[in-house]
């Protein structure tokens, strides 16, 4: 009889509806901790602290509902509350609301929670590294000939290339693997950054024909070793040693290999040790002028691979890398003329014909079509079946994407370069190229991102170096700031290639057009101070000279280096009527001397050769470079017609509203009403 007289005073007193609040209310702000809380990177003692002060507050409460009651006078004791009138005593139905919303709330937070956690397990599933992933990290040169560090490169490089062709691998990049020591300290932190399970690590002593190759594989997770061997022989056999090695880390990492990846694997590059060695130091030198874009160096690798095929004249892989370099050398220095581009297509079908699985041949006959003569379909049909050969191979990938943004294809782009990253997670030009693509797109914070992250790469990348400062200018209209970025470039780099035509800058020089934008003609000119020491560099100079000049509005001094600059010119473009630079050049040129007319020729001459129909890249470029010169030559209408569309377009490096409001370029035509209305419009983002 107590005992239901005591949980009938419970009820009476409320006991009860407090103790269910309580717990819904409670349960609530627990789920708020748990859920809310790690989102705003609160410490979890906070978490537990909370816990700790509901579960301590419980018996609290329930004391608090026995001896008190909330009344319309305020809270009052459970005695005083029972002698006042009846009517004074508040209607009871408040806390079933309370009790209902908290329920939904907590309800609603704890599914919440549950789809985060499987939402991130199911991420960490998908980021777990493979086993069967793996980098090869640069062998090192024990040998007491520290020249010999280009065979050690080498017998690396050829160890790559073999595992880059089983499709059931995921092997990284050279071009990444490069910036790493021979055997670093923290395997764990390399695993995280280059997104593999597994390193191979090695060295090679060489004196005279003999050669010691020493390998290891390592489980980089847990810095732990797999294997080890050691190789005795001569240096003719380095082949066998190469091949061996490859078939080890394919089984010790469970690959499955088709019978043309194993064929693949034990199939030696050339049967001439000497021959090989040739190949090795031009593969040395270009990747030294892949850095540098030195002519120089790329001369020297040429030089290198021609000694090679002279000993083995079916050294198809010598043949497939003499073409490379001659190709780059062509697109980021001079351009070759029509029967030296031949030679090297009828180069690349023999070496094909040689070897047609080698993938190197196939994307050298894509870098032909699409270097040589913007043969866009032809290209990716190659770097296709280049990436089919060998699934690991990043050129035919990256270069995949640079076609298809040439396409105006400018998503397709950014995807294959993100693929490209994947296998090649650090290569400095592929993450500068993908800024220089969100540049394109004016998504300048995913531009700065990609340009810095290049730069984390190589502080010295040519493409990450002048797509961030594209960016910077182009996205702020800051010329200080941007200045401020080129003083980290290379104290002799203007980035300048014979690959970038169209506007003034590519006359200038970025570093040297950075002055201009901050009206410092005087700095500007400096950049140029230095004579030219080949005809390349004195064309460049005598060119940059004078549109600095132009553009400054000193044409009296401009004349003389314009009269020598035309006379040079000329006689390029009578060699090479359709170059693309030279036209871009002179035109600026003719601007100095007074030929308003040549000038406008010939950049509707540039323009027709490459317009954005054929390359949404280079031809946009043009496009804002026959504005330019129609601004100089007293057509503002036109101008002005031409920013309008390039405003509404993906064409963030040459033109954005911030640019417009300081370069000096538009001072013909800054007070043009078409040219005022052009500054409060909004400009396209995105592809």
């Amino acid at each position: 009889m107590k005992n239901s007289n005591f949980f009938a005073e419970l009820k009476r007193r409320n006991v009860y509806k407090v103790a269910v609040a309580y717990a819904v209310v409670g349960w609530l702000l627990v789920q708020v901790a748990t859920q809310v809380f790690p989102f705003f990177e609160i410490p979890n003692w906070a978490v537990r602290l909370v816990v700790l002060i509901i579960v301590v507050g419980f018996p609290i409460s329930l004391v608090m509902a026995w001896a008190f009651e909330m009344t319309p006078e305020g809270i009052k004791r459970t005695e005083v509350a029972d002698a006042m009138p009846a009517t004074k005593k508040p209607k009871k139905h408040a806390w079933i609301y309370v009790v209902v919303i908290g329920a939904i709330i907590s309800i609603s937070l704890f599914f919440l929670g549950r789809y985060s956690a499987g939402t991130k397990a199911v991420t960490a599933s998908h980021t777990e590294l493979s086993s069967k992933s793996i980098a090869v990290l640069p062998f090192e040169n024990l040998s007491s000939d520290k020249e010999n560090v280009y065979f050690a490169d080498g017998i690396q490089d050829e160890i790559l290339t073999k595992l880059s062709t089983i499709a059931d691998l995921k092997v990284i990049s050279r071009t990444s693997t490069a910036k790493y020591a021979s055997k670093p300290e923290d395997l764990k932190t390399v695993s995280q950054q280059l997104g593999v399970a597994n390193v191979l690590e090695g060295s090679v002593q060489r004196a005279g024909e003999k050669v010691r190759v020493n390998v290891q594989l390592i489980d980089a997770r847990a810095d732990s070793h797999i294997w080890a061997k050691s190789y005795d022989g001569d240096a003719k056999d380095i082949f066998a040693v190469e091949t061996e090695v490859s078939q080890q880390v394919a089984d010790a990492l469970r690959a499955k290999l088709s019978p043309a990846e194993a064929k693949t694997i034990a199939t030696a590059p050339t049967q001439d040790p000497t021959a090989y060695d040739f190949y090795l130091k031009g593969e040395f030198e270009f990747r030294l002028a892949s850095s540098s874009l030195r002519q120089e160096q790329y001369d020297e690798a040429a030089a290198w691979y021609e000694k090679a095929i002279a000993l083995d004249p079916k050294f198809a892989g010598a043949i497939a890398h003499l073409v490379f370099c001659r190709l780059n050398r062509h697109w980021f220095v001079e351009n070759l003329t029509d029967p030296q581009l031949d030679e090297l297509k009828g180069m690349t079908e023999h070496a094909i014909n040689l070897q047609p699985d080698l993938p190197d041949a196939h994307v050298a006959l894509g870098l032909y079509y699409y270097f040589g003569y913007r043969q866009y379909e032809q290209a990716l049909a190659e770097f296709a079946r280049a990436l089919q050969l060998q699934p690991n191979n990043t050129q035919a990938l990256e270069y995949s994407g640079y076609v298809h943004r040439r396409l105006g294809q400018w998503q397709t782009c950014v995807v294959e370069l993100k693929k490209a990253l994947e296998v090649d997670p650090r290569n400095a030009d592929v993450a500068g190229n993908l800024g220089q693509t969100y540049t394109l797109m004016r998504e300048w914070n995913e531009a700065e991102r990609a340009c810095r992250n290049a730069l984390s790469f190589d502080p010295h990348d040519v493409i990450g170096m002048r797509a961030l400062l594209l960016t910077t200018i182009n996205s702020t209209g800051d010329a200080t700031k941007a200045l401020q970025i080129t003083e980290n470039f290379p104290p002799d780099e203007k980035a300048i290639t014979v690959s970038i035509s169209g506007t003034i800058a590519s006359v200038t020089g970025e570093r040297a057009y950075t002055l201009v934008l901050a009206r410092d003609f005087d700095g500007a000119l400096k950049v140029w101070d230095a004579p030219g020491r080949d005809p390349v560099d004195i064309r460049r100079r005598l060119a940059a000279r004078t549109a600095i000049r132009v553009v400054s509005g000193d044409l009296t001094a401009a004349r003389p280096e314009a009269e020598e600059g035309a006379r040079v010119l000329e006689a390029r473009l009578r060699e090479r009527p359709n170059e693309l630079l030279t036209l871009r050049q002179l035109s600026w040129t003719y601007l100095a001397l007074g030929r308003k007319d040549d000038a406008l020729g010939l950049a509707h001459k540039e323009l027709g050769l490459l317009p954005p129909e054929r390359d949404a890249l280079l031809g946009n470029a043009n496009l804002a470079g026959l504005a330019e010169i129609e601004a100089r030559t007293g057509g503002a209408a036109d101008a002005v017609g031409i920013l309008r569309r390039l405003l509404s377009i993906p064409a963030g490096e040459s033109v954005s509203i911030a640019r417009l409001k300081i370069d000096p370029v538009w001072d013909p035509i800054r007070n043009d009403p078409g040219f005022q209305q052009l500054l409060s419009i909004k400009e396209h983002v995105g592809p």
